[in-house]
């Protein structure tokens, strides 16, 4: 975490709270009380600024969540907080999209103290003390980007906020410096089994409404697989790889790594359910909360049981744009 040399954000609209130079749209906002005025439903906060854009919540059990999920993926990826294989000599510019509760550039901004980070988001639910190289910006990045370009575009956790995935991966490209790096990463939540032990249950039926929610909000619930195409198809990056990460939704593995990496997963599905389901099929499906969280129940109750073997796949795709583009 951030040492004695941290610093609180400067009020919001100060000159010293703006991110000078940064890839922020014309609707970047300030911590103005329409941005922060944010709407309840079903009990559940959400955010305001282009409000509806993101499907999840932001109030304190999603962030406790969100923090707990980057334990867990960044544990995945073998205790790393980014794989691709970045010339550390060339991090001075760095932007973390979506950075939710911004706990990711904070950690980057204590390993890296001599880059620049910024993160923005749709929600200013960052914590105020924080590494003096790390802003953040309350922001669409589906709008337009201006500003100095970056030495690494990190991009996780942003299947439910993209709408056109290959406009987002050409804009990601566009504002990276000739030898930068871009790193994707992103779940699929279709829920899988070897053994068919998901068939028939209220798990697998849960899943497939929250697909159907997904399409009506005009979300990718499996985007993580589909990346490295994307990548590819879209831009002219070098040297991407794709590493695929299979993740259970249980303790159940034998392999003592992925059990633990199974519990973890098993917390935040069972920590995230209500919050993942409840704006997504009350308002894209019609449902009623009290039907929802019947649902949920059965739900919860498949999860914990260890006779079923589900599992999501985690995708983590990089690319390096050239030193030199073609003509």
């Amino acid at each position: 975490m951030a040492d004695s040399t941290s610093k609180p954000t400067p009020p919001a609209g100060s000159p010293a709270a703006q991110s000078p130079k940064s890839a922020s749209s014309s609707y970047t906002a300030s911590l103005s009380s329409s941005v922060v005025d944010y709407p309840t439903e079903h009990g559940r906060r959400y955010h305001s600024f282009r409000s509806g854009s993101y499907i999840l919540p932001n109030d304190e059990s999603e962030m406790d969540r969100l923090d707990f999920c980057h334990a867990l993926l960044t544990k995945t990826i073998g205790n790393k907080l980014f794989l691709a294989p970045i010339d550390e000599k060339r991090l001075n510019r760095i932007l973390d999209v979506g950075t939710g509760t911004g706990i990711w550039a904070i950690e980057m901004g204590d390993k890296y103290p001599n880059a620049e980070i910024l993160g923005n988001d749709l929600s200013a639910i960052q914590p105020a003390w924080i590494p003096p190289n790390v802003k953040f910006e309350i922001d669409d990045v589906e709008s337009e980007w201006i500003g100095e370009k970056y030495d690494f575009i990190f991009s996780r956790y942003m299947c439910g906020s993209i709408a056109d995935w290959p406009k987002y991966v050409k804009r990601v490209y566009d504002n990276l410096n000739p030898g930068g790096w871009a790193e994707f990463q992103d779940w699929s939540f279709m829920i899988y089994s070897d053994d068919g032990t998901i068939e028939g249950t209220e798990l697998l039926r849960w899943v497939d409404l929250f697909m159907d929610a997904c399409k009506v909000f005009g979300r990718d619930g499996q985007i993580g697989p589909k990346l490295e195409g994307i990548v590819r198809e879209n831009t002219t990056f070098v040297n991407v790889h794709h590493q695929p990460y299979k993740i259970p939704a249980g303790p159940w593995a034998k392999d003592p790594h992925l059990k633990d990496i199974g519990m973890l997963e098993l917390i935040q599905l069972l920590d995230g359910l209500e919050g993942f389901s409840l704006r997504l099929l009350c308002g894209a499906l019609g449902w009623t909360k009290e039907e929802v969280l019947v649902l949920l129940a059965g739900v919860r109750k498949d999860l914990k049981n260890p006779n079923i073997h589900a599992w999501l796949y985690y995708n983590v795709v990089y690319g390096q744009k050239p030193e030199k583009e073609e003509e």
